[in-house]
């Protein structure tokens, strides 16, 4: 651990404040916000590595006027949600809070929508048999991925350990990840991404433990094929075009693996497709689940 590692970290003025929160394993507790009338058919909607509940308020809006009750969570060691105290960050972790979550919940069996960390999520869960799920939107993810693209994210993650002197560092570093995004000239949307350190600099929201955890990632993916054996529900798979993570091929040999998965390909989106055209990533899920699952 480093001296940055050791460093209080505060949430800065102006980020929102989870509206929600559930148990989720090993005494960690998870947060996150919701829309919609809670007697709506639930969606639980998961982030990427790195990424936080925020990036689904776009779609969370619309799954909620769409008559869905929508939550969104922070992923442990994410955002708002706690962080593991004895950095048990490994991808089981993750699928275990959302078995506690959706388990908390109850109800009916939920609609479960996860990008990337979050899809490889909610794909073990259903296709291991701990969460029965009505349908599933896997987001730029499947078992097979590319390796260049997932060490991007995690080279981005890894970057700054001792923090950014201003705010400005932190647009211009999530800048050079994101070259097809505009750069937001007004900074204050950065509130809920970092954090604000006792050393008076900028930290990501995320727990500096995570990088320093790792697993048999061979293992990991085979355990992804096996689940995706096993998904006998409606399923639909949504792919950014310019994604340097799922690749062309990558969907395919899914869908292959999968016949009964609906697919769309967005053009002009990346990794992070609903942060990137929501417009047409809400739209496709919501009229995929009128379908498949009403919301009433």
């Amino acid at each position: 651990m480093t001296s940055a590692d050791k460093i209080e970290r505060t949430r800065l003025p102006g980020a929102p404040e989870p509206m929600h929160e559930w148990p989720g394993a090993r005494g960690v507790t998870i947060r996150g916000d919701a829309w919609g009338d809670p007697k709506g058919r639930l969606v639980i909607l998961q982030h990427g590595g790195g990424q936080t509940r925020h990036a689904w308020k776009g779609a969370g809006e619309t799954l909620g006027d769409a008559g869905y009750y929508a939550i969104s969570i922070d992923a442990r060691g994410h955002g708002d949600s706690d962080w593991a105290e004895d950095a048990a960050y490994e991808p089981e972790m993750n699928v275990q809070d959302l078995v506690s979550v959706t388990e908390s919940i109850g109800g009916e069996p939920p609609i479960l929508v996860g990008a990337s960390m979050g899809g490889s999520s909610s794909l073990m869960a259903i296709g291991s048999g701990r969460v029965e799920a009505a349908a599933l939107v896997l987001v730029d993810i499947a078992p097979k991925v590319e390796a260049a693209g997932s060490k991007k994210i995690k080279e981005f993650m890894d970057q700054a350990p001792d923090g950014f002197e201003s705010l400005e560092d932190v647009a211009a570093a999530i800048a050079n990840y994101q070259p097809h995004r505009e750069r937001p000239r007004n900074l204050d949307g950065l509130a809920k991404n970092v954090r604000l350190g006792s050393d008076g600099r900028y930290y990501w929201h995320w727990d500096p433990a995570r990088r320093n955890r790792s697993w048999d990632m061979k293992q990991y993916r085979a355990d992804l094929t096996k689940a995706a054996d096993n998904l006998d529900l409606p399923v639909m798979l949504i792919r950014g075009g310019l994604s340097d993570v799922l690749s062309e091929e990558g969907a395919q040999s899914f869908l292959a693996q999968c016949p009964q998965a609906e697919y769309v390909n967005v053009t002009g989106a990346a990794h992070m497709v609903a942060g990137d055209r929501n417009d047409i990533f809400s739209g496709a899920v919501v009229d995929f689940l009128h379908r498949v699952v009403p919301p009433s």
